[in-house]
Parts: C-alpha cells; structure tokens; sequence
C-alpha cells in the first residue's frame, strides 16, 4: 500500500488541530520587558560613548575649520583670523579686518554645553616683521591667523584644549611643526615648543 501524497491541511483544507503561527500578546511582552532590561544595563556606557563621540566630533569640526581658513587665506590672498572665545564657549573664522569690508563667508560655533574651549598662554618673545603680523587680541583671547603663503603667523598659539567637562577628558590640538597647520595629538604629555 502506498502513503498518501501531501499533508492533511492539503488534502482535507483544514487544519485539523496544527496550531497557528505567530506571537500572543504575553510573548511579545516578555521580548519587550527583556529589552528594558538590556537598554537599562547598557545605558549608562551607551551614553559616556555618545559623550565621547560629542568631544571627538567637536574637536575634528575645529580642525575642519582651520583647514578651511587656511585654503581661504592662500585662494583669496587675505589673512583669515580663527578667533576663539572662551568665556562664551564659541568660536569662528572671518577674514581679518582692514582687507575686506564684510566678509560675507565668515563662520561661527558654538561649543555644546558640556565643553570648554581653552587656549594655554606661553611667556614667548616672538619677533616678526608687518607680513606676519597678526592681531594678538580679540577679547582677551589669542587669535589663530592663517597668512596668504599657507603658514601660521608667528603670534598663532601652539596649542588649543577642548575640555569635556562631565568626564574630564581633555583633546589637544597643536601646531604642526612646520606651522603649516594643526593636528590633534594623541600623547597625553603636553610640552610647548618652544
């Protein structure tokens, strides 16, 4: 004798006791009360990551900045100032004044709420000539002035923190040691250069 071909469901069109597939309403409450429970584990590192990430991202948007000034200053042939405000957590770029009457392409930033911009003042003697003159001061902050040859001016700081105040972490950008840019440095010791 030979076995019947297919199933029941097939044969007889019903489904004569096979349960249906799918979720109840208490399972689907069991997956979601097990996700509250790995979220509430995995929140508070899930946050300092998210925190770690904010300083980074601020950090690499000033680098981002300064390369822009200075491929402004040498296509356009003006110095271009990156002023740095610390008190009021801010910073930007505009031309320096005297060469353009408004500089329409200046930008601003503002730093988030839990991070500090600082900017370490060295005792330095610098000489310099008209060329690489550049304003020392814009409330009482020193300034980052990009020349029209692609170097920093003499007066240019060597170095700038961003703070992360929450965990206390710090990065730090410095000048390169050509003066033709800045970088973030991945040591911890910080040395001035000069």
């Amino acid at each position: 004798m030979t076995s019947p071909i297919g199933s029941r469901q097939t044969r007889a069109g019903s489904h004569s006791g096979s349960p249906r597939a799918g979720f109840t309403l208490i399972e689907l409450i069991l997956v979601m009360a097990l996700l509250v429970i790995v979220l509430g584990y995995a929140g508070p590192s899930l946050s300092r990551f998210f925190r770690g990430r904010n300083l980074a991202s601020e950090a690499q948007r000033f680098l981002a900045l300064a390369r822009y000034g200075q491929s402004r200053a040498v296509s356009e042939g003006v110095p271009i100032v990156l002023w740095i405000d610390a008190e009021q957590g801010s910073y930007g770029l505009k031309a320096q004044t005297g060469y353009a009457e408004e500089d329409t392409r200046a930008i601003d930033c503002t730093l988030d709420s839990e991070l500090r911009i600082e900017v370490p003042v060295f005792l330095q003697t610098v000489q310099t000539n008209l060329w690489t003159m550049a304003p020392l001061l814009r409330g009482g902050q020193p300034l980052i002035c990009f020349l029209p040859d692609g170097y920093l001016s003499e007066p240019s700081p060597d170095s700038i923190l961003i703070h992360q105040t929450r965990d206390n972490e710090t990065v730090w950008i410095g000048a390169s040691e050509n003066r033709t840019r800045y970088e973030i440095r991945t040591n911890q010791l910080f040395q001035a250069r000069r």
